[in-house]
């Protein structure tokens, strides 16, 4: 069972659903993923009340919804599963009744035109799909990723790293089947 690790909704939990069409990420995982984030937000002078998210691949939304716990303005999320659209709104119900925004695209590889970056964004694609490079200059070329903006990449351990050009690696790490990448734009 998944649950929300830490911030307002804390131990909120999620629902997910049945069958291997949706990968989550595990709790000991996220929770990983979110002290490196603490860390690096605290680098940069930024606080979770501070960004804006988006959760590319999204799933039940666990990676966004996380953060919207913490304290991110809004979420902005793509995922065309129905049965993962339907937990993620599941998910996202209390967040929404309380006022954060949250909006769903279906489609990780033709965004809409952004209105402005986001300081934060989770990308989880199938492993092994090769969609890692074309979500994100999909989502580079709509405005929603700037040089302020950390990205959040997982793909398989053993899964090799193709980003695109202008992107690099800050940071690494595996959970067991998982690899994180910390992902950034070079300046």
């Amino acid at each position: 069972m998944m649950r929300i690790i830490a911030g307002k909704y804390r131990s909120r939990k999620l629902v997910a659903p049945d069958g291997m069409t949706t990968r989550p990420t595990s709790d000991r995982a996220r929770e990983s993923v979110f002290n490196v984030l603490d860390s690096l937000l605290r680098k940069q002078d930024c606080m979770w009340t501070d960004l804006t998210v988006l959760d590319v691949f999204a799933g039940t939304g666990a990676l966004g919804i996380e953060a919207l716990s913490r304290g991110a303005k809004a979420l902005f999320a793509a995922e065309k599963d129905p049965a993962a659209v339907r937990c993620f709104y599941q998910n996202v119900d209390p967040f929404i009744k309380d006022g954060i925004q949250v909006s769903l695209f279906s489609d990780a590889l033709n965004p809409p035109l952004a209105q402005k970056a986001v300081g934060l964004i989770f990308m989880d694609p199938p492993y092994e799909k090769g969609l890692v490079s074309p979500a994100l200059k999909a989502w580079l070329e709509q405005g929603w990723i700037d040089d302020q903006t950390i990205g959040v990449i997982e793909i398989a351990s053993h899964e090799k790293e193709i980003l695109p050009d202008c992107f690099e690696v800050s940071d690494s790490r595996v959970y067991g089947k998982a690899k994180v990448l910390f992902v950034k734009l070079k300046k």
